[in-house]
């Protein structure tokens, strides 16, 4: 039986130098005429071990990582019974068929990233081969009605950070009258060290659109935009590919697979606007126009893109849906908890022993993510704590490692879900300054439209400098708090009612490294420039 040998070659892997390892692997098999196929794959997710090398044989699996060029031959050697000699066992990451014995795969629970790192990403034989579009073919023999019903019963919530029941969105959807009606898949991540999205499109495109399918044959809509950010330039490439295999294979079109069911894909690329994450900002931007938010109600799916009625869900909802209609809604629903079904993916960075992308039954405890699944903080540091959700999510301590990852639990804590970027920090971080990098991220990110978004976060912004450079005082400080509250109360969508939640959260959490800066003068963490003359400007009516 013929070796196959499989090379992440998503983002992550190119960035290590995946593309040397595989054609150094390439150059060897040839030179030794081995009797070795090798397929280009998506990310695994362990990040932190790429370049990585999986080689299966005789039903056995042992992945190795990190594999640069010059440890190729080594790799082969040892493999293939040729001599160890220069190999380190160091290299090993895992010899178990499920990585049981790997923490940080072994642990994970993979519905929506099950197949990346398995599939090339760029075969349609291969998704096939797994599976692929036998759910989409169950589902057009079910009424749209059954569909919505399933997906209800799954307890499937909008993995893009709101947490909206999505079978009761697209009921609303179903419902709505309209000549036309859109889905859209919103891939705009614009959340720092946010990869979840990429990772999915680019390791199982095909996955996401059998999934839109399944939702625009139970909400009746006849076209699919995926809003995709241009940054991502091996994303889109996945998914201009798997659109033209799709049509091909007889998915898209007219009269699909004989269902009366007519359907087309639309790759829309963004600029980068991280508001047009915002639905009703996102729609804008289709109709080419500027991507700026609008009120609501009515909300999109009444009166969306173009006055049509609009179902927004983003890249992880979309890519859970066919494993549910396959599986059954109640193993789905039992996955997770209570009220939120199935899994969630987590982009697990900062200072972490083991970085990468991690799918997790929903309910699962911070310390089970970050000491048990990502190995710790590194280094020998001490963990600080972890800030959830993005520049809109909060900054939760040691003190609550013990919370569930969940809609409502996290929701208690003054942070959020997001859409899964997940950072650890440790002793070395000044509290301060992590909440003013977010505030900086979100002042830049403001579109400008309503005030207090255009005002209040520069007003914020200043506030967290003055404090940092320790020219502030405690009145400051209840200043920054009812100003947070403004903020979050006043402005028109999602960017302005959350960006204070990083300042919110440490304040609540943190208080004394504030009180040092401001009293003490002082920097707990040796990371402000205290009096420093150094800060931003302040806002004048002019400038607003």
């Amino acid at each position: 039986m013929s070796t196959l040998i499989r090379v992440g070659t998503s983002t992550c892997g190119l960035a290590a130098g995946a593309d040397q390892t595989l054609a150094a692997l390439e150059r060897q098999v040839e030179r030794r005429q081995l009797d070795v196929r090798i397929q280009r794959t998506g990310c695994l997710g362990a990040c932190h071990r790429e370049p990585l090398v999986e080689v299966l044989s005789n039903g056995n699996s042992v992945l190795y990582g990190p594999i640069t060029p010059e440890r190729v031959a080594l790799l082969l050697d040892q493999h293939f019974g040729m001599g160890e000699r220069g190999f380190s066992r160091d290299w090993l990451v895992s010899q178990k068929t499920d990585k049981s014995d790997y923490p940080f795969l072994g642990r994970q629970f993979k519905i929506t990233t099950q197949l990346c790192g398995i599939i090339d990403p760029n075969s349609l034989d291969d998704y096939l081969a797994h599976g692929g579009y036998q759910a989409f073919r169950a589902a057009i023999q079910h009424t749209p009605e059954e569909i919505i019903q399933i997906v209800k019963d799954s307890h499937l919530r909008g993995r893009g950070g709101a947490g909206f029941p999505t079978g009761m969105k697209w009921e609303i959807t179903r419902k709505s009258k309209g000549t036309q009606k859109f889905i859209i898949c919103n891939a705009d991540e614009g959340d720092p060290g946010a990869f979840m999205d990429r990772t999915m499109i680019e390791g199982d495109p095909h996955r996401v659109l059998e999934g839109m399918l399944m939702g625009a044959y139970a909400m009746g809509a006849s076209k699919g935009y995926i809003y995709v950010r241009a940054e991502y330039p091996l994303a889109v490439k996945a998914l201009r590919e798997a659109i033209k295999q799709a049509a091909a294979y007889g998915v898209t079109g007219k009269n699909i697979l004989g269902s009366g069911m007519n359907f087309e894909f639309v790759i829309k690329e963004g600029a980068g606007a991280f508001v047009c994450g915002e639905e009703t900002a996102l729609m804008r931007s289709i109709e080419g126009k500027r991507g700026m938010p609008t009120m609501r109600p009515p909300y999109p799916s009444e009166h969306g893109l173009w006055g049509f009625p609009t179902s927004i869900n983003n890249v992880e909802t979309f890519a859970s849906v066919p494993s549910i209609l396959l599986n059954g809604p109640t193993w789905f629903a039992n996955i997770g908890t209570a009220k939120s079904g199935g899994t969630k993916a987590f982009a697990l960075t900062g200072t972490i022993k083991k970085s990468g992308l991690v799918e997790v039954p929903i309910g699962m405890t911070l310390r089970e993510m970050i000491f048990e699944i990502g190995g710790g903080v590194k280094s020998g540091r001490e963990f600080k704590a972890v800030q959830l959700g993005g520049p809109s999510g909060g900054c939760l301590p040691f003190a609550l490692i013990d919370t569930h990852i969940d809609y409502e639990d996290l929701k208690a804590t003054g942070a959020i879900m997001g859409s899964g970027g997940m950072v650890s920090v440790d002793d070395t971080t000044c509290m301060v300054d992590f909440a003013r990098f977010f505030l900086t991220f979100t002042q830049e990110e403001s579109c400008g439209k309503c005030v207090p978004c255009r005002i209040g976060t520069r007003k914020l912004l200043n506030l967290l400098t003055k404090i940092s450079r320790g020219r502030a005082t405690e009145h400051d400080l209840g200043k920054l708090e009812s100003l947070c509250e403004t903020v979050r109360l006043g402005s028109l969508c999602g960017l302005g009612q959350t960006a204070p939640n990083p300042a919110l959260t440490t304040l609540r959490y943190f208080k004394d490294e504030y009180l040092a800066h401001v009293l003490d003068h002082k920097c707990p963490a040796g990371v402000c420039e205290m009096n420093s003359s150094q800060h931003e400007p302040e806002l004048t009516m002019a400038m607003a």
